[in-house]
């Protein structure tokens, strides 16, 4: 039932897909718009959504009558959005400051598990056994955790230049990865 390789290939699938490291100019910007960051409610929100997706994913998303494509094709737009954001400097996404969402939307969802990586997850599904990708999933979280708790001390050691670089260049890499959602989805 558990095989070591099933376990490294999810992981190391899962981990590609959500790009955590990736992602962190995007998390430190996240984080100087609405403060702090709950990491472990970011995590435990986007371990939730891996986990229920892995079960039901495909049944909810057919109940409601949402196809899998039109689910990425929604999750690129908002990808392409925060990318926007990144490179030009503007602010669409405005958090309401009495609000603790900051953590859950958009960092748990769509950036850690968007349409990709839920659609990932249905597709691991097809091809292996279920205990090794709830394995893969949680060696994921780990490292989410482990990210979302240390982009301080990465914000801190790249400075305001480094940063700025990082943004514009991870903004470019984020509108990509929308273009080909939507293009490999339209």
């Amino acid at each position: 039932m558990f095989s070591f390789n099933e376990i490294a290939t999810v992981t190391l699938t899962l981990f590609a897909i959500i790009d955590m490291l990736g992602t962190v100019p995007l998390i430190i910007s996240m984080r100087q718009k609405v403060g702090h960051i709950q990491s472990e409610k970011a995590t435990l929100a986007a371990g939730f959504l891996m986990i229920l997706f892995l079960f039901v994913g495909e049944d909810l998303l057919r109940l409601i009558g949402i196809d899998l494509s039109s689910f990425a094709i929604a999750g690129s737009i908002v990808i392409f959005i925060l990318g926007l954001e990144m490179i030009l400097g503007i602010n669409i996404f405005r958090p309401d400051p009495n609000d603790e969402a900051g953590s859950i939307i958009p960092i748990a969802f769509p950036i850690i598990v968007g349409s990709g990586t839920l659609t990932t997850i249905i597709s691991l599904k097809a091809v292996y056994q279920v205990p090794n990708i709830l394995i893969g999933i949680l060696c994921n979280l780990v490292i989410v955790y482990v990210v979302l708790k240390s982009s301080g001390w990465i914000e801190r050691k790249l400075g305001k230049a480094g940063l700025a670089v990082m943004r514009k260049f991870f903004g470019i890499i984020l509108l990509s990865i929308a273009v080909k959602l939507f293009k490999s989805n339209i």
